[in-house]
């Protein structure tokens, strides 16, 4: 009897073993994954924030625009910098914002449309104190009436200096490059903030942070409300609704906290990351596993507007449900920000005018 009970008491300390075994590697692998993470979104900002560099480096040494600023030629200041992001988006589909500043800080010209030329911005973008003693560009993500990433370049003419020009961007593809590994990320600005961010005052609001990017996933959202953002941010790391949710903190050029970058990882993709001892770069080398076609998969699924075109959402606006008006508002942005002032101009004239006709028909 004592030898069964012996057994009995063995067999139940394997199996608290295994358990225990069991839990412990799958905590190293998650805290493994949020390293990764973290090393991830530094490589993917540092080479966006480059790319943004490159291209106003490139625009700041353009004679004719360097000219239309000395001569405060802002309409030709604008088709220069149109026709350039133009030429670069039908060759290699990237999008360009780019725009000249004043050295006075008002708004030149911008690429993307000729609206605002004169607008004052030094009231939204505290980061231009900079300049005051530095003639160094800057790359950083800075709140203007947008959060964004921006590459700003001071531009001389014979050691004259005349203003800036300045490559913005919106996170996008820092969103689509973990959304493809099965992570998604919600760039979060301090609501603090707000009162400069005045572009994203009707931006969807998770605890005391506006969600800055566009293209996020909605499917997260419902659970993001229910964390403690104090305690993760503290922590680095919560578990939710079967998705653990890792907090790397977001930092301005001069590395005040202005907000986070939330990582959200459902439960049910964890299997297709390697093991920590196996490779240090499986995060990097996951969409080999398959995990790219699964997430591009069931999003495709999960969106029923992606398979719109920009025209056919132009038609759609008037008759969307008011629960999925911000999921058609996103993917309608998503499409619309691929085109021209002039060709949304032409899209929104050629739409039939619907008319309502009150009384009776005779």
């Amino acid at each position: 009897m004592l030898k069964k009970v012996v057994v009995v008491f063995i067999l139940i300390l394997i199996v608290i073993a295994m358990f225990y075994y069991k839990d412990k590697v799958r905590e190293q692998k998650i805290n493994h994954i949020m390293d990764q993470v973290s090393i991830a979104l530094k490589s993917k900002l540092k080479s966006d924030k480059m790319d943004d560099l490159k291209m106003a480096l490139f625009l700041s040494k353009n004679k004719a625009l360097v000219d239309a600023l000395e001569n405060d030629d802002e309409d030709l200041g604008y088709k220069l910098l149109s026709d350039i992001t133009t030429t670069i988006k039908q060759e290699t589909d990237l999008l360009i914002r780019a725009q000249i500043i004043t050295k006075e800080f008002n708004i030149f010209a911008r690429s993307w449309d000729d609206m605002y030329a004169g607008m004052p911005l030094g009231e939204y973008r505290k980061d231009f104190k900079y300049f005051e003693t530095n003639k160094a560009p800057r790359t950083s993500i800075e709140i203007g009436r947008r959060l964004g990433i921006k590459a700003t370049v001071p531009i001389y003419k014979d050691s004259e200096f005349l203003g800036f020009v300045e490559v913005i961007s919106f996170f996008k593809s820092t969103t689509e490059f973990f959304s493809s590994m099965g992570v998604d990320i919600y760039v979060l600005l301090d609501i603090e903030h707000i009162e400069t961010a005045v572009l994203m005052m009707e931006n969807l609001m998770i605890d005391e942070y506006i969600v800055s990017n566009r293209n996020y996933n909605y499917d997260h959202i419902q659970t993001l409300k229910k964390i403690d953002f104090q305690k993760l941010k503290l922590d680095g790391l919560a578990y939710e609704d079967s998705k653990y949710i890792f907090y790397e903190t977001m930092y301005d050029g001069d590395y005040k906290d202005i907000g986070g970058f939330v990582f959200v990882l459902e439960e049910k993709y964890l299997d297709y990351f390697r093991n920590p001892e196996d490779d240090i770069s499986f995060l990097i080398n996951v969409t080999r596993s398959g995990l790219y076609d699964v997430v591009k998969r069931e999003k495709y699924n999960n969106n029923v507007y992606s398979k719109y075109s920009a025209n056919s959402m132009v038609y759609l606006q008037d008759v969307i449900d008011t629960q999925d008006r911000q999921i058609f508002l996103d993917e309608a942005y998503e499409k619309f920000d691929a085109y021209s002032k002039d060709e949304l101009i032409q899209m929104m004239l050629e739409r039939s005018v619907v008319k309502k006709i009150d009384g009776k028909i005779k």
